[in-house]
């Protein structure tokens, strides 16, 4: 079940500072406190995009694609791809944190500072970052700004990524089951926040940085 519902939400208010999918799910959200939006979940179908037979790009460290891989082979080789990163902030400047399913193929359960995924072959960086805001939280319309490019390796992942923010409010939906959970944190609460729980390491060193921290 792909997001067919979205949301418009506001433009990047002037001063503010500058800076893959799993199984389908059926959620009923709970409001909560401290800025927390959390969904109870009942799977469904898989997705069809997050399937280990999913072809995607393998580039090179620069991003120049080579060819066409499974999303399996991909995962289980670490090879080089394109991702996007999207930094979602409040029009009070606070940044949205959130939960990732346990279904994820990679850091399953852990909290991610950003939205984001694997580009689809062909897709523009910003063709891919529209469509992971669209799946992940149920938002379009909304300006990207662009924070830049870089490149991130690990034992886990190699990506080369572009980096956007954009401004929203919510509320959110998180139609492909991708997410468990958001929440809003002040920028100055960043810092403690990340050493309560296990982030992202990608999004933590492209995104951060590009936001000021």
């Amino acid at each position: 079940m792909s997001s067919k519902t979205s949301l418009a939400c506001s433009s990047r208010p002037a001063g503010l500072p500058c800076c893959s999918r799993a199984s389908s799910v059926v959620r009923v959200f709970l409001a909560m406190p401290n800025g927390r939006q959390m969904a109870m979940v009942t799977p469904t179908a898989a997705h069809p995009e997050n399937s280990p037979d999913e072809l995607v790009e393998e580039v090179d460290s620069l991003g120049t694609v080579l060819r066409l891989v499974t999303r399996r082979q991909m995962r289980a080789e670490a090879l080089w791809h394109r991702a996007v990163f999207i930094a979602v902030r409040s029009s009070t400047g606070q940044l949205l944190i959130h939960q990732r399913a346990m279904t994820k193929d990679v850091w399953p359960g852990w909290w991610d500072v950003a939205v984001g995924g694997v580009v689809s072959p062909g897709e523009s960086w910003e063709q891919a970052a529209e469509r992971e805001l669209a799946e992940e939280l149920g938002v379009s319309g909304v300006e990207l700004r662009p924070l830049g490019t870089g490149a991130y390796r690990d034992n886990e992942v190699k990506l080369v990524a572009a980096c956007f923010e954009a401004v929203c409010d919510g509320p959110f939906r998180y139609s492909d089951g991708e997410i468990i959970e958001t929440q809003w944190v002040a920028l100055k609460d960043l810092g403690s926040r990340i050493t309560q729980d296990s982030f992202l390491p990608d999004s933590i060193a492209l995104i951060l940085p590009r936001i000021g921290l």
